[in-house]
């Protein structure tokens, strides 16, 4: 598909019979997507639907919850 903006793209998915969609195979090369990975959906009855890149939160998780080190040493 060419890009307008680069770095942005739009993809078309249809939804089966079962709920289930196909990421396209574009989106999952650019996006490093490969089979048993898994993926966070966000959703908003106004905004839609949104599924952040891999390791969007990793940074929110840390400062909720720590580095995951042993934080009872002291």
């Amino acid at each position: 598909m060419n890009n307008m903006l680069k770095g942005k793209y739009v993809w078309v998915a249809t939804v089966g019979e079962k709920g289930q969609i196909v990421i396209p195979k574009q989106a999952r090369e650019v996006f490093g997507i490969k089979p048993g990975d898994t993926l966070l959906l966000l959703g908003d009855e106004k905004r839609g639907i949104a599924i952040p890149p891999k390791g969007a939160f990793t940074h929110l998780m840390e400062a909720a919850f720590g580095s995951g080190k042993d934080d009872e040493e002291a």
